[in-house]
């Protein structure tokens, strides 16, 4: 049976994807932050049958030790993994440390991805890396003397930069990780939670713009594609958008 890790499970693209999987047939692992959206997210994975299992993991990805924390438990439960799928990400209309001392937007969408992905490396042989980017990525500054944004923080461009991150660590990985398809993907404009634990204009954007942007299972589909498909594991290296 297929395992497939995915963070940022509860809502949004990662939610869509989780159930398309199962029922696909896939073993899910749904890794969220809060218990009670983790346990939501994984009943409607296993209501849309397959006949698969459905697992939980509860962590804060923001956070370093978490991440550790949820890598050796998914060790100690899963001698092999087919697919990690990195989708849990935000933006953050202000900046702020985590109490490990990194930015919260580069500790939750570069950092966190990176160390997982990195921690379950040898259960991933063979498998599939797909990470979550954005098109946002072009208007990243990659600075690599100020990558906690301390001179200055406009959120759009760190979470811009920290997309960018995500494209040239799946390029590298591509490189590094013969045995391991490593792919990223740019989801469109989505109806997700993206923006709603802010407040002031990024809220406003995101309840406004809601019925123009595409349905989180329209956007889910690039990352089923590569985490399922015959043709997404001939690829590796790659940005893949629709």
């Amino acid at each position: 049976m297929t395992v497939v890790v995915i963070t940022g499970a509860t809502r949004g693209i990662g939610r869509a994807a989780a159930v398309e999987l199962a029922k696909r047939g896939a073993d899910v692992v749904v890794v969220g932050r809060e218990r009670e959206r983790v346990d939501e997210a994984a009943r409607a994975a296993r209501a849309a049958g397959g006949g698969s299992s459905v697992h939980t993991q509860v962590a804060d990805l923001t956070s370093m030790a978490s991440v550790r924390s949820l890598a050796a438990e998914l060790r100690d439960r899963h001698p092999r993994i087919d697919v990690l799928a990195n989708n849990a990400g935000a933006l953050f209309a202000t900046r702020k440390l985590t109490a490990e001392g990194f930015e919260r937007t580069f500790a939750l969408n570069h950092l966190a991805p990176f160390l997982l992905t990195n921690l379950l490396l040898d259960r991933l042989d063979g498998g599939r890396v797909v990470t979550t980017a954005s098109d946002a990525h072009t208007g990243g500054r990659l600075d690599l003397d100020d990558l906690q944004s301390e001179r200055s923080y406009a959120a759009m461009r760190v979470y811009g930069t920290t997309k960018l991150c995500n494209i040239l660590f799946t390029r590298e990985l591509a490189k590094r990780a013969a045995g391991v398809h490593a792919n990223c993907l740019h989801p469109g404009v989505v109806r997700t939670g993206f923006g709603k634990n802010e407040n002031g204009i990024w809220k406003l954007l995101t309840i406004l713009g809601g019925p123009f942007f595409r349905s989180p299972e329209r956007g889910a589909r690039s990352l089923v594609w590569l985490a399922s498909s015959a043709e997404g594991e001939r690829l590796s290296g790659e940005y893949v958008e629709d």
